[in-house]
Parts: structure tokens; C-alpha cells; sequence
């Protein structure tokens, strides 16, 4: 899963990225790496594998893994090139999800770039860019369409389609708040459009509210509504609280959350914002070489799922024993859940559950 972060300057943007990825570095066995300066590899906490880890005493312990890019260099006109404007917007098209931060607190010693604290007119600022570049994108996809229109007139209902996507963006609605059928999705996502990218909108918010009843902070509720409108995801997270908390070992981490009356980081939320965002979902491997989790998107079959760990697999599938977590766990055992009939023998067909502790059969 790759995640894009974006916002305006001064909004709170590295300060979450550096948490974020400073949280991996304090994590299970899973050291912190930077691919390079902006993208940072965030192991995905799961108290599963931690059980299994146990169960097994593996050589290897091996999470899921997020990966995170620090996009920067938007400003007003990145869609024409304003700033790092092209390699901005190159950056977004090459991530699953965006992290859109947005400031909604009010501190007279962090200058905001526009002058105020003002969260839709920022929200704005970015998404038009995202919508004059997809109009660009568009108008060349529904020139091609006119052209093979001429050979093919079943393509109407595709035009038809980029006709309606276009008036909305024309109006300055982001692609992705428009209502689809399932057969106008599948087109449409084949047409690189940014605003179609499904986003999760973090309201940065001061300390001292974290705790507090966001209602009363108009910025957080505007912001709130939006997102709303649009379907997609908000998540009130304070940056400063989560840099705070990425200096913690795990046990003072626990501390300081109690302390703020809160159950889990913003990291955790954001990796299971992110995890629906997407619908996806992950099966465990385990033995004592490694245990080990793999993301799959909601949906997928076991052959697919068995590619994931190697083409091989997916190749020569033969049938996946697969055991649920939660059935395993109470056995205590493998050869315990064998004994109860708990470990099923499933076959091409079978569509892969959350938790599916799993062992592939494959010949090649």
C-alpha cells in the first residue's frame, strides 16, 4: 500500500511524515528505511503476527508494509508547472491513496503560506490543481474516444460518461464525488485521473483538542462535512502529539495514550483508514522460518493470493490449507486445529478472508 501525502506548506505535512516514519523506526523487527529523502517504509502493526510469533519462535518476523511518500512542491499553479509542479503531480499518480493534511488549528508563531488558518479555501487550492490537471487528461482521452466513434459507435455511453465526468470538473468537483455505476468505474478507472484517487483527509489539530469535543472547532467541522460529501475519509490527528509519541519505546507509548484519553496513534488509525480505504485485507503465513503478512485487496481468490508470495505459486496451485486465525489461536496448534477439522482444503474458487492463516499446495 503506497500513501501520498500532501499539503499546503506550514500545515503540519513533514511534521506528521518525519512521526510517521520515525514510529517505524520503533517498531517490531522491522527497522525504518528511507528509499530515498521523501519515502519513508512503515511496517503495518499487527497483534496477530505478534501471537503467532510466539506460537512459533520464527527465524524471521516479517509484518505488512506501507509505504509513504512526503510529496512536496505544490503551490498555486504546480498544474502548469508553478514550483516542482510536474514532478508533484508525477508523484501522486504513482501512489494508491493521498494523505491530504489539512491545518485546522490556530498558532500565531507558525505562519500559515496563505495568511489564515482557512481549511477549505486550502483544500481547494490543491484540488483544483488535481482537477485542471485531469481536464488536460481528459479532453486527449475523449479525443481518442471521437476518433475510434467513428469505426465504433458502441463507444457513446464511454464519451457520454467522460462528458459528465468533465462538466463536473469544470465546476470544480473532484472526479471521485461522482456517483458510478460499476461498468462507468471500471472505465473510469482506466483514464489516470488524480481527483478519481481515493483520499483520506487528515484535520491537523492543536494539543490541546485532542481530547476535546471537535464539534466546537469550526475549522474541523467544515472540513468534516466536506469530506463527507465527497465519501471520502477524515481523521482528526494532532502532528506535534505524534512526533512526541514516536520518541516513545512501546510501553511509555501505551502510557502517553491512557494519559490523552486515547486507544491507539494517529499511525495506527491512518494504517486502517488506509486498509478500508482501499479494501484491503491480509492473510498470515507462519511456521518457524517466518511468520509472515500479506496484503491482498478484499476479493481475491487463493491462486492470486498464493502470486503474492511467488509467481511459482500461482502457477502450479493445487489447493490452499487454510485455517482462520481466531480457530488456531484456540486450538493452540496447527496439529491441534487438524484434529478438531478446523484446517480446510480449499480450492481455485475460494475468495481469501482477513485472518486466513494459510499454507499453499503448489506443483510447477
Amino acid at each position: 500500500m503506497k500513501l501520498g501525502i500532501v499539503g499546503l506548506p506550514n500545515v503540519g505535512k513533514s511534521t506528521l511524515f518525519n512521526a510517521i516514519t520515525s514510529a517505524g523506526a520503533e517498531m517490531a523487527n522491522y527497522p525504518f528505511c528511507t528509499i530515498e529523502p521523501n519515502v519513508g517504509m512503515v511496517p503495518v502493526p499487527d497483534k496477530r503476527l505478534d501471537v503467532l510469533a510466539q506460537m512459533y519462535s520464527p527465524e524471521k518476523y516479517t509484518p505488512a508494509v506501507l509505504e509513504i511518500v512526503d510529496i512536496a512542491g505544490l503551490v498555486r499553479g504546480a498544474s502548469k508547472g508553478e514550483g516542482l509542479g510536474n514532478k508533484f503531480l508525477s508523484h501522486i499518480r504513482e501512489v494508491d491513496a493521498i494523505i491530504h493534511v489539512v491545518r485546522c488549528f490556530e498558532n500565531g508563531d507558525i505562519i500559515h503560506v496563505e495568511g489564515s488558518v482557512d481549511p477549505m479555501r486550502d483544500v481547494d487550492i490543491i484540488n483544483m490543481e488535481l482537477i485542471i490537471s485531469d481536464m488536460e487528461v481528459l479532453e486527449r482521452r475523449m479525443d481518442h474516444t471521437r476518433k475510434l466513434m467513428k469505426g465504433d459507435k458502441t463507444l457513446e455511453g464511454e464519451l457520454k460518461l467522460f462528458e459528465r465526468v468533465m462538466k463536473a470538473l469544470e465546476e470544480g468537483t473532484s472526479a471521485r464525488a461522482l456517483d458510478y455505476t460499476p461498468e462507468e468505474l471500471a472505465v473510469m478507472n482506466e483514464v489516470p485521473l488524480l481527483s478519481m484517487k481515493p483520499v483520506i483527509y487528515i484535520a491537523n489539530i492543536g494539543e490541546n483538542e485532542i481530547a476535546s469535543d471537535l464539534q466546537s472547532n469550526e475549522s474541523y467541522r467544515k472540513l468534516s462535512e466536506f469530506a463527507l460529501s465527497e465519501g471520502a475519509e477524515i481523521l482528526p490527528v494532532c502532528a506535534g502529539i505524534e512526533a512526541e509519541i514516536a520518541e516513545l519505546d512501546p510501553d511509555e507509548k501505551k502510557v502517553f495514550l491512557e494519559d490523552l484519553g486515547l486507544a491507539e496513534s494517529g499511525l495506527d488509525r491512518l494504517i486502517k483508514a488506509g486498509y478500508k480505504l482501499l479494501g484491503y485485507i491480509s492473510f498470515l503465513t507462519a511456521g518457524p522460518k517466518e511468520v509472515r503478512a500479506w496484503t491482498i485487496v478484499n476479493g481475491t481468490k487463493a491462486p492470486q493470493a498464493a502470486g503474492k508470495i511467488h509467481s511459482d505459486f500461482e502457477r502450479g496451485f493445487i489447493r490452499a490449507e487454510i485455517v482462520s486465525y481466531d480457530d488456531l489461536i484456540a486450538c493452540g496448534s496447527m496439529n491441534a486445529a487438524k484434529e478438531k477439522g478446523l484446517v480446510r482444503s480449499e480450492g481455485k474458487d475460494y475468495v481469501m478472508r482477513d485472518g486466513d492463516v494459510t499454507l499453499f499446495r503448489f506443483n510447477v
